[in-house]
């Protein structure tokens, strides 16, 4: 059996889209500026703050007035951290099963840890969940396999043992370079432009509960 699975978190673990959308929202509107839809910004969540200036606001990180409105988005946005965020349909049955037989399971993530910590909080996870990794939380994010590594020394397993779910390439270059077997999740972002079935992810999956077959066989 594997011994642990670690999830990213946004569009993996959990639709965090609606806050962070809200949030882009709520500086448009500070700006006056038209809310761009839901929908155009939803696969952009996943690439986080950089993402979502870059559509609602056609900035890119090495413009000037980047830094002062990236800083501005994280203070609404640390206000609003888990309001309308829920786990996707079927992770609280992925995560009961995986408690019941003994696998560990944490998350890895390029999200600050000061925002990572009060969201897996707020959602009620926090005591069964091995490790919460964050962005700033190892030397070097993904896709680098430094925070899948870092999880594992916390969690005392073998990257070799266990799976990663992420809905970014990123996510599973990591998991790759780590020694895991990787797994995509259709159901999540996709907001990096590269065909899902170019990761050269292990496994592609449509439901969070198509891990449950999985983890006898890694």
């Amino acid at each position: 059996m594997a011994e642990a699975v670690f999830f990213d978190l946004d569009g993996t673990l959990a639709d965090t889209a609606p806050d962070l959308i809200g949030t882009l929202h709520r500086l448009q509107a500070e700006h006056g500026l038209p809310e761009t839809p839901f929908e155009q910004l939803r696969p952009m969540v996943s690439n986080g703050v950089r993402g979502l200036l870059g559509i609602g606001f056609g900035l890119t990180p090495d413009m000037a007035d980047y830094p002062p409105l990236a800083k501005r988005f994280l203070d609404l946005y640390a206000n609003t951290l888990c309001i309308e965020t829920q786990l996707f349909a079927g992770m609280a049955e992925l995560l009961d099963a995986l408690d019941t037989h003994g696998i560990a399971w944490g998350v890895v993530t390029n999200k600050a840890e000061r925002f990572a910590r009060p969201i897996i909080e707020t959602l009620g996870l926090a005591q069964r969940s091995r490790c919460i990794v964050g962005g700033d939380t190892a030397a070097r994010a993904k896709p680098h396999p430094d925070p899948l590594l870092h999880a594992c020394q916390v969690s005392g397993t073998n990257p070799l043992d266990c799976l990663y779910v992420g809905d970014d390439i990123r996510d599973i270059t990591a998991g790759r370079a780590a020694g895991m077997k990787t797994v995509a999740a259709a159901y999540g972002y996709l907001g990096n432009g590269v065909s899902i079935q170019a990761w050269e992810a292990d496994v592609i999956i449509q439901h969070p509960l198509e891990i449950l077959p999985l983890l006898s066989t890694t």
